[in-house]
This record gives structure tokens, sequence and C-alpha cells, in this order.
């Protein structure tokens, strides 16, 4: 079921284009400084392809002055590591060159295909995010486009999302977080 989601999740975002998507992905960056902006340190996907856009809001928070660390491969983890020289990785994302972050992380943003009702999200089917989330206490937010939110059921090693931000707004999963 998941992998039928993938392709067919993924064929629907590459269609998604023109100016819906830059309306979209404007919302998206309005939505983010809205509800996150208050926060000092952020681990956010590089986006690749047809994702959700968080070049813009990775340049914005920089010119703010927050700490902002991209993902990187190492194996079968990723590591959070500071914004700043990059250079292609495995899966033909760019990925930052440097030593891995080790302090506090206040907002991780995750890419996603699917996020269903309960805060689970369908990513590439890696494993990659599940295992960074578990044990995190870091808001963990997911980002996508409205069409993305749909059923499904969640594997037992699944990580729920705290949060699913997209261009109509934030959905909020399970209970109260302060900030």
């Amino acid at each position: 079921m998941k992998d039928e989601l993938r392709i067919k999740l993924k064929r629907r975002r590459g269609l998604f284009s023109g100016e819906e998507r830059v309306d979209a992905d404007g919302k998206i960056f309005e939505n983010f400084f809205s509800k996150y902006g208050g926060y000092q340190s952020f681990f956010i996907y590089n986006s690749f392809g047809s994702e959700a856009d968080t070049r813009r809001i990775v340049r914005r928070l920089i010119n703010e002055g927050k700490k902002v660390l991209l993902p990187r491969v190492e194996g079968d983890i990723i590591v959070p590591v500071s914004y700043g020289e990059t250079t292609v990785g495995a899966y033909g994302i760019e990925e930052p060159v440097g030593v891995p972050y080790q302090g506090d992380i206040d907002v991780i943003v995750a890419p996603l295909l699917a996020v269903n009702g309960r805060g689970y999200r369908i990513g590439y089917g890696k494993g990659y995010y599940d295992r960074f989330f578990k044990g995190s206490s870091a808001l963990k937010v997911g980002l996508g486009y409205s069409f993305q939110s749909v059923e499904f059921d969640e594997d037992v090693w699944d990580e729920p999302l705290d949060e699913y931000l997209f261009e109509r707004g934030v959905i909020r999963f399970g209970g109260e977080r302060n900030k």
C-alpha cells in the first residue's frame, strides 16, 4: 500500500507546477515564519526535485541569524550538519560538508510524500527520518502540499510528526507543546 502511495504521490507532486506551485510555496513560506519564526535552531531538508521548497526558507533563516542544519546521509542514518559548503550526496541531493552538530535542535523540518490524520508520514522508504525522530525532543514538522494529506495505515516503526505545515496552514497532531 505504501509503495503504491509513494508512486502515486510522487507523480502527483511532479505534475504540481507553474503558478499554482509558486503560490503554494509562497504560502508555505509565510506560514512557516508565522508559526516557527520564534525558534532559534532548525534541522531542515534541502529541497530536491518536486519537494515543497525550503531554499527560500533556509535563506531567510540564515539572514535572521538562526542556526540552520541540513541532513547528510551516513550509512543508514542522517546527521545534522551546519549550513555551508555542500557536495552531491548518494541520492543526488546537495548535502553539507563538515562535522555533525551535537547540540539541541528546536525544530526538525522533514520532507514527505504523504501524511495521515494521526501525523505519520510516508517518506522515500529508507526510514532515515523515523530513526532521526526517535528520542528527539525537537518539534517535528512535515512540510508539503494539501494534496499530500491522505489516509493510510502506519507501520510499528514509524515515528509521528507533531505538525504538518502546508499552503493552507498548520495541522497539529497529539498534545500541546511549549513555545
